[in-house]
């Protein structure tokens, strides 16, 4: 199958082109007629399986032939990375239609968002708390919204944004297209889905279990013994790109500057750094000038790195959720990727509903072996 079904604009068909989109994924198969006709929809969806495009391309389709310069599209997503990817995707996807997008988001300078809004955007992609702010300053417009997008609204609600999120909603009129895309179905989830969406499309695409292209092992060793351990397997293992969860902010600044001083090409991202930082540590990881990036959960929503090879759960999650959204940063696009769990005592019913999640048991090698 390809994009050629949807009799996408020429415009439209060139940002694809420009993307390297061969063949549309399932959830872009299924969500993209539905989203082009005008229906609300829900969409369950784990990390990497191109929602993004699923939501974005039908959108720029449907606000071609309107005005231009005015807010008709609003994309609201947890963290500053996500809406910055999401942004960037847009910006491929939209370069021949003339439409222009903005990121908003905290941390970075107010006025420079405020002077592009008045410039003329046609969709905002934004972060619930600066969002508001706007809002509260007046300095942006929703009344004029036809499409509105909740992108990852498992994590809106860990974060505590769905207050955020009904307060947006006020400043929307009624009559508008709405797309909630969720990872998981938690009932907060569900109660807001029938609060905001009228006869939605639901799809659901493997919501729940991680990519099969993803090779899960697990090794048994206590918290003193973990950082010998990640340093033998630094060495003893081909990592092109690897990504490492800790459960703290603390952790993650000082694993990543012991990983540096040790000698590795290793940073790390966690929620007190400021954007820039931020920016700085994605680019380098983006790039290879970084070879190992160590992160929190909430710092690592919305990386977006083409060829992560593992992914190292130094800490494990506390929640299955959070395993598919970590685990989901390798194994894209039908790559395959290496998951490490180092696992404590306490971690083992963990464990256990991991491997019941993905069918199987998890590999224990020995440590004197290579690994994958």
């Amino acid at each position: 199958m390809s994009f050629k079904k949807f009799n996408f604009n020429p415009k439209i068909v060139a940002g694809i082109q420009a993307c390297k989109y061969v063949s549309p994924t399932p959830i872009q198969e299924q969500a993209i007629p539905s989203v082009l006709k005008g229906c609300d929809l829900m969409g369950l969806a784990q990390t990497g399986t191109g929602k993004t495009a699923a939501f974005v391309l039908p959108i720029l389709q449907n606000l071609l032939g309107g005005p231009r310069g005015t807010v008709r599209a609003l994309i609201v997503a947890p963290t500053r990375e996500l809406a910055e990817q999401i942004h960037n995707s847009i910006e491929q996807m939209a370069v021949r239609t003339g439409l222009r997008s903005i990121a908003v988001y905290g941390g970075v300078n107010k006025l420079a968002q405020i002077k592009k809004i008045r410039s003329g955007v046609d969709i905002v992609v934004a972060c619930p708390g600066r969002l508001l702010d706007h809002l509260g300053d007046r300095t942006i417009n929703l009344s004029k919204i036809e499409h509105f997008v909740l992108d990852e609204a498992d994590h809106m609600f860990d974060m505590g944004f769905l207050p955020d999120i009904r307060r947006i909603l006020k400043y929307l009129p009624r009559q508008r297209q709405t797309l909630l895309f969720s990872a998981t179905m938690a009932k907060e989830i569900r109660q807001l889905a029938e609060e905001i969406l009228i006869n939605p499309t639901t799809i659901q695409i493997n919501h729940k279990k991680p990519a099969e292209t993803v090779s899960h092992v697990v090794f048994s060793v206590e918290q003193g013994r973990k950082p010998v351990l990640l340093r033998e397997l630094i060495d003893n293992t081909d990592m092109p790109a690897t990504l490492i969860f800790t459960r703290t902010k603390y952790k993650a600044k000082k694993l990543g500057q012991k990983l540096e001083k040790a000698g590795y090409k290793a940073t790390s991202i966690q929620g007190n750094l400021s954007q820039s930082k931020r920016q700085q540590a994605l680019d380098g990881f983006r790039s290879g000038k970084f070879k190992i990036l160590v992160a929190t959960d909430i710092a690592a929503r919305g990386i977006d790195v083409t060829g992560i090879s593992h992914v190292i759960n130094y800490d494990m999650p506390d929640t299955l959720e959070a395993y598919t959204h970590r685990i989901g940063r390798t194994g894209r696009a039908s790559a395959t990727g290496q998951a490490y769990n180092f696992a404590g005592h306490e971690d083992r019913r963990m464990i256990t509903m991991i491997e019941q999640l993905i069918g199987r048991k998890m590999a224990r090698p020995p440590l004197e072996q290579k690994y994958p």
